[in-house]
């Protein structure tokens, strides 16, 4: 009887090596991940035929086809845009603004928007579009 659980102890595989090495490659690939920041508002974009990529962006604006202006997914009054742009362009200085402007938005939102960029110092200003 005792050489039969002998022989079954011996077959038992420790698993605690192989975990570690699972939950140190999550750790891995949450840290490296790209993640996409939206504006919040569904937007139709104004079709170009010279769209290039932008590859630092820290902030992402959208003005939706009512004028409404969205920031960080929240809905946000035109006074309070500089406020909220100074925010997060303190937390990544290098980075630049892309506006992501309805085809059927005003421009006036636009333009305070790109205005309250240029006063923060932010001259990396772009309006996203569609390529077509």
């Amino acid at each position: 009887m005792r050489r039969r659980a002998a022989k079954e102890e011996e077959k038992v595989a420790d698993l605690t090596p192989m975990l570690d090495v699972v939950f140190i490659m999550l750790i891995f690939f949450i840290v490296t991940a790209t993640f996409i920041k939206e504006s919040g508002a569904e937007i139709d974009r104004p079709d170009t035929k010279t769209a290039e990529a932008k590859k630092t962006v820290s902030l992402l604006v959208g003005v939706s086809s009512d004028s409404s202006v969205w920031i960080d997914k929240k809905r946000v009054d035109i006074r309070n845009v500089r406020p909220m742009m100074e925010r997060l362009h303190a937390e990544n200085p290098k980075g630049g603004l892309v506006i992501q402007a309805d085809s059927e938005s005003k421009v006036e939102k636009v333009l305070t928007i790109m205005e309250a960029a240029r006063n923060l110092g932010i001259t990396q200003v772009a309006i996203a579009s569609e390529e077509g």
